[in-house]
């Protein structure tokens, strides 16, 4: 499952109320903590992120209190008493032993010692596979069994949908289009290597004209500079996106993608977007008018602006011939 995918599946489980407890799993720093606290802020929901490895057993279970003669265990403060939310079990076969079995009450009857987890809160969970070279303990059979398991997978479509609507660099956004392998490459030689993650803290980095060697690693840092160097003889975009544009399209793939995800993050309007568009049509093949127009869709339906793309192709005579596959791409996105 994408990272696009997983958001619709999750925000179904919420909608229906299915109080069913879910496993997360995937490689590190692909956004599987970021999905559910996107779900979570979507749905005004409470969450409280537990991250097990960093607990002690009594830190779960609560301390044990005398009263009137008999041991009462008091709940810790950062389990929920109220309200709607997810209680989310980070890292959890990151835990030792000890932890995974207090853990796995919680989860199947939604109860630790006198703690009950609220009717309205989901118990869900995340955690990295041994084959991701994490520190990781072999998750129980007993434990395991009490989950739906969903293993996620890295995306580009994804990261780039998500990194148009954050606002993250178009140079990286159309970096990793060129070179694909690079938005996940996990180094064991270095301390610092791509992800979806360390993508996102070097857009950070980029903005404030600071290296991003420290976030992604040497090989990937030299190899975005090198990239970088493509943008000063980019065509004319604000000429393109105002319909006035006479220049040509890049004969070097690298400035190709540079050049159509640079009028994907300018494009702030239909018409912007449609002159962009006749361009592509009349200066690029077809992949590259694909490649904009499937993004440009996404972008203006989520912006209330689609109907107004709509119009204008339709009324446009140089679209014509090229309606009808825009529609059934429109549709299918």
């Amino acid at each position: 499952m994408t990272p696009q995918e997983l958001t619709p599946y999750l925000t179904r489980l919420v909608d229906q109320q299915l109080q069913i407890s879910l496993m997360l799993w995937g490689p590190p720093g692909i956004g599987k903590s970021s999905i559910v606290a996107d779900v979570a802020a979507k749905h005004e929901m409470q969450l409280v992120d537990l991250r097990l490895s960093q607990l002690a057993p009594t830190d779960l279970r609560g301390l044990p209190v005398a009263e009137n003669g008999v041991s009462r265990w008091f709940p810790p403060e950062f389990l929920p008493t109220d309200g709607k939310g997810i209680l989310f079990l980070d890292e959890i076969n990151m835990a030792p032993p000890a932890i995974q079995g207090i853990a796995q009450q919680l989860i199947l009857d939604r109860k630790v010692g006198s703690y009950r987890v609220p009717e309205k809160w989901f118990v869900w969970a995340a955690g990295n596979r041994k084959a991701d070279r994490a520190a990781v303990f072999e998750m129980p059979s007993a434990l395991a069994n009490r989950f739906i398991h969903l293993d996620l997978s890295v995306d580009l479509e994804s990261f780039k949908t998500w990194g148009l609507r954050k606002g993250l660099s178009e140079k990286i956004l159309a970096f990793l289009a060129f070179r694909p392998t690079l938005l996940h490459n996990m180094d064991a030689h270095h301390a610092a290597w791509p992800s979806p993650r360390s993508w996102a803290m070097a857009d950070s980095l980029t903005k404030l004209d600071l290296t991003i060697e420290p976030a992604v690693g040497p090989g990937p840092s030299e190899e975005f500079n090198a990239f970088c160097s493509i943008y000063e003889n980019l065509p004319d975009l604000e000429s393109i996106l105002d319909g006035s544009g006479k220049v040509k399209f890049p004969t070097e793939s690298s400035a190709r993608y540079a050049t159509v995800l640079g009028l994907l993050v300018r494009t702030d309007s239909a018409e912007r977007g449609v002159n962009a568009l006749q361009w592509l049509i009349a200066k690029a093949g077809a992949e590259w008018v694909q490649f904009y127009a499937s993004d440009l869709f996404r972008i203006l339906r989520e912006r209330g602006q689609f109907g107004d793309l709509v119009q204008l192709i339709s009324g446009n005579s140089k679209l014509k011939e090229f309606s009808r596959n825009m529609r059934d791409l429109a549709f299918s996105i």
